[in-house]
């Protein structure tokens, strides 16, 4: 009896979600662009999820020529959430998955300078999974991490015991610890976990990211934090800085 040579399973990716509100493509991409100039690198060849939800059902949004534009910013478009049926066969004709989010999406607190797109780092994840809360041990990470790692602790605390250097992610559900330098890309409470928090003996992320919320280095760059800090969000949709010491 032959081994088969593939084997298919369920996973989830922490993806970028673009919400729309309209279907002007064109005013949809120039407040996107005005987004990437923020982090150039961040976003480049980023897998993106099409929010609609907001969109009206009658209004005609032209997916391919909205692929298309993605495609042009070095973007890749894997699909679109919240669209009804009509707009479902749209976006297959497109070539667009239809994607169905776990949990209803949270209200719309974020919004660009136009005040129509907005762009959040968040985790899309299908099927949902039921669990009882357990206890999880911390996910221990003794090495420095080089350019294009990732490391992902899930339904707990990440630790990495060195240095975060630019270009690579470190990704937890839980709070992110860094004893060593952050240069990279951290996103704590990835799946939904406002309370999360981000710390570090030195902070000097490309990105830093709690609950679909983030900042880049520019913004990270304009509080009053310096050497070992940690991020947080104070509110629902506020980030803040604060240094380590009393």
């Amino acid at each position: 009896m032959s081994e088969s040579k593939i084997e298919l399973k369920g996973s989830s990716f922490t993806l970028s979600v673009l919400h729309i509100q309209n279907g002007d493509v064109a005013e949809i991409i120039q407040a996107l662009s005005a987004k990437i100039q923020q982090a150039p690198s961040f976003f480049k060849m980023a897998p993106i999820v099409i929010n609609i939800s907001q969109v009206a059902d009658e209004i005609e949004l032209d997916f391919a020529k909205l692929k298309q534009e993605l495609e042009a910013l070095e973007l890749v478009a894997v699909g679109v959430s919240g669209a009804s049926d009509m707009q479902k066969e749209s976006a297959k004709s497109a070539g667009l998955a239809c994607l169905t989010e776990s949990k209803p999406s949270a209200p719309q607190t974020n919004t660009s300078a136009d005040g129509k797109t907005q762009v959040r780092y968040e985790r899309v994840e299908v099927p949902v999974e039921v669990k009882v809360p357990t206890h999880v041990p911390a996910k221990i990470i003794r090495q420095n991490l080089r350019s294009g790692q990732q490391i992902y602790a899930r339904d707990t605390d990440l630790i990495v015991i060195g240095a975060v250097s630019n270009g690579a992610e470190v990704i937890a559900d839980g709070n992110i610890h860094v004893y060593g330098t952050l240069r990279g890309r951290a996103v704590a409470g990835a799946q939904g976990d406002s309370s999360a928090r981000i710390f570090a003996n030195k902070l000097e992320p490309e990105l830093v990211s709690i609950n679909g919320h983030y900042w880049t280095s520019e913004q990270l760059q304009q509080q009053s934090c310096h050497g070992a800090g940690f991020v947080y969000l104070d509110g629902d949709d506020k980030l803040a800085v604060s240094d380590l010491e009393i």
